[in-house]
């Protein structure tokens, strides 16, 4: 075949798993290019919380904080539950502190541990993160690492078909942007960063049913093409119905509402007043459970809790955007959303007293929550009218230890790496209870390093 040009690593997508996955082949001394079909890279990337979770790393021993591989693994499997693919689990816990070491050594990431109290899954406090907890943040110092190495970037150009020799190994692309023929890349490797199927209504009532009914509110470009192409040539696929939903959208903002509102003892209600369920589930595995809901969502927190959540930019903008509204009584902060106030009165007076007797393992919450933060809430009650959303799948395409794409078989399929959305995550088989702070950078982070050094003759 004719080719229009010719790269050792074609990495098709420019999201967090492209880019870091770009960097590294190239670091490893091979030619890469990067073809991203949006009009601007950082896929869910951007939209994240930029948080890579890493066990052991030197930023937690300097903090004090003990920690390793395998107590990370021993709180993935804890949340996650059955895998398809235990071994990725392990895999990627083995790499996370260094993968967060590289991304601040080497490729220049402005990032520092999370010191302010553990996240959802994890015993220990072990994400890295920018300080404004904005993933665009991590995109744009992924993408100057990519600029200071001159490797190409082409937005608004789509690959349409993955080009496949007579021995079955994966040896190019074809490519199509506005305006333009499509034009035929060769690659020694491919590597496929297009993230997962979450845009793709058909797929996802397929696989995620129970959250087909959310709002999606991750990057438009997450439309399984992977998948696809990845069934075309016989590819295995794992957890397949694990996703990552999120529980508290601001409505009508379409921003995240901190779960650090909620993990740090503030509490969801509806349209009764009454709370329906165990908050301590966490952000994505309590998403079913708000959707489940009749009418509308309701978050509650008091001042405090607040003023911790504001530390991140993103929630502090909802609150300068008038997102939150506070009371210092119950019958104001009821009167804000017409909320029954006797029935929201009793909800935080079992909750307070729950609360207030968590030390007593007698006591018992009516809803079985057992971390209260900082609760009992008092003082000014802040409310924010909340919705669910789904935000990104966590099943794709099956790889081994280093982003290989594996067959229905087991065998690898030559030339075929997968990492990110595109490639199957570490939340378990099946719903959105799995899912860890931080798992869907890590996979994408971490494969796409993996994937990028493989890809270019190098295998650790």
């Amino acid at each position: 075949m004719a080719w229009d040009m010719e790269v050792d690593v074609l990495v098709v997508g420019a999201g967090g798993c492209g880019l870091a996955a770009a960097i590294a082949a190239h670091d490893a001394g091979a030619s890469v290019a990067i073809l991203e079909k949006r009009e601007r890279p950082g896929g869910n990337s951007s939209l994240s919380t930029g948080s890579v979770p890493g066990a052991g790393s030197r930023f937690q021993r300097e903090a004090g904080i003990e920690d390793s591989a395998e107590r990370m693994v021993a709180d993935l499997e804890r949340t996650a539950g059955h895998s398809e693919l235990p071994a990725l689990t392990r895999r990627m816990a083995g790499i996370s502190a260094g993968l967060c070491e590289w991304l601040v050594d080497v490729v220049g990431a402005r990032m520092a541990l999370i010191t302010d109290y553990c996240h959802v899954g994890h015993s220990v406090p072990r994400l890295h993160a920018p300080v404004s907890r904005r993933g665009q943040d991590l995109v744009d110092d992924l993408l100057a690492a990519v600029a200071k190495r001159d490797i190409p970037l082409a937005v608004n150009n789509a690959v349409s078909t993955l080009y496949v020799n007579e021995s079955g190994a994966v040896v190019g692309a074809a490519v199509t942007g506005p305006g333009i023929e499509a034009s035929k890349i060769g690659a020694r490797n491919v590597i496929l960063a297009t993230n997962g199927f979450a845009a793709n209504r058909d797929l996802v009532k397929k696989y995620c049913a129970e959250i087909a009914g959310a709002e999606y509110f991750g990057a438009l470009g997450s439309e399984g093409e992977a998948m696809i192409w990845g069934e075309q040539l016989n590819a295995q696929l794992a957890n397949m119905r694990a996703y990552q939903g999120y529980a508290a959208v601001a409505y009508p903002h379409g921003s995240l509402l901190s779960w650090t509102t909620i993990e740090k003892g503030g509490i969801l209600v509806n349209a009764a007043g009454e709370r329906f369920g165990n908050e301590d589930l966490g952000y994505s595995g309590y998403a079913k459970r708000v959707l489940a809901q009749a009418g509308p969502v309701y978050a509650i927190f008091d001042d405090r809790i607040k003023a911790l959540a504001s530390k991140e930019e993103e929630f502090q903008e909802l609150v300068d955007h008038h997102g939150v509204k506070g009371s210092d009584t119950v019958q104001g902060l009821a009167a804000v959303f017409n909320l029954p106030e006797a029935t929201l009165t009793r909800t935080l007076t079992d909750y307070n007293q729950a609360a207030a007797n968590q030390q007593d393992s007698s006591a018992t919450d009516p809803q079985g929550r057992r971390h209260f933060g900082m609760a009992p809430l008092t003082g000014t009650l802040w409310i924010c009218r909340v919705t669910p959303g789904l935000f990104h799948t966590q099943g794709g395409l099956a790889v081994d230890h280093m982003g290989r794409v594996l067959r229905a078989d087991g065998s690898i399929i030559p030339g075929l790496y997968a990492g990110g959305g595109a490639a199957a995550g570490i939340s378990g088989s099946v719903g959105a209870e799995g899912y860890c702070s931080g798992n869907g950078l890590l996979t994408a982070i971490g494969l796409g390093y993996l994937a990028g050094r493989s890809a270019a003759g190098i295998s650790t």
